[in-house]
């Protein structure tokens, strides 16, 4: 198996795109050769601890409401093109999101990271849940097989935060300017949602390198 690491924020719209073509080319390939494993970034990481309204955050970032809409455009576009349902307008919040990526570290731990962040964008992207909101990552935990309980008392102290800061911080150091960062076996870096296409031609060569390998 090729290590795939990717560097992503569950509230980022271009990941919830990239992740979208990669699973395309993936269950196109059937048996592909990656052993996905995700990583922390956040886009904002000075966020307060409660988020805030989405509306404010959106126009402050991008100056104004025009700036907004320019500026999303070609996410709705992009979005619609990968069959994504996204519900912009359910979204009334833009959480800090260090805590979804302490679930995301923990369903690791349980080799269920996967589903854990498919969990997250769809809760997000697509119900307009808050997924800064304590109950509702219990609630994503419980569905994809954690234990809720346990994670709802880790979500109540400090338990790997200073770590997820700490991972965040690293990939940062090492060029990390935006998400989603796809990097395949720690040496090739992939920027961006890339298309199912050039997913495809990337599983095609990999699999032939490791038949020539045997």
């Amino acid at each position: 198996m090729i290590k795939l690491d990717i560097l992503s924020d569950p509230i980022c719209p271009w990941c919830y795109i990239g992740k979208a073509h990669l699973d395309r080319a993936l269950e196109a390939a059937g048996d592909h050769p990656f052993a996905v494993e995700w990583h922390p970034f956040q886009l904002n990481p000075d966020m307060s601890a409660d988020g805030m309204d989405r509306r404010t955050y959106l126009e402050a970032k991008f100056g104004g409401k025009e700036g907004a809409v320019r500026a999303y455009a070609p996410v709705v576009e992009h979005a619609e093109a990968a069959g994504l349902g996204i519900d912009f307008e359910g979204i009334k919040r833009t959480p800090n999101t260090l805590n979804a990526h302490r679930l995301i570290h923990w369903a690791g731990l349980e080799a269920r990271q996967t589903p854990v962040v498919a969990a997250l964008f769809k809760a997000y992207f697509v119900e307009g849940k808050d997924i800064g909101d304590t109950a509702t990552l219990v609630e994503i935990a419980g569905n994809a097989g954690l234990d809720a309980a346990m994670v709802e008392r880790l979500l109540a102290s400090d338990a790997d935060a200073e770590d997820i800061r700490a991972r965040d911080a690293h990939a940062r150091e090492r060029g990390v300017t935006g998400v989603p960062t796809f990097v395949i076996a720690n040496q090739h870096v992939l920027r961006g949602a890339q298309p199912p296409d050039l997913w495809a031609k990337v599983i095609e060569e990999i699999t032939e390198q490791l038949k020539a390998a045997e």
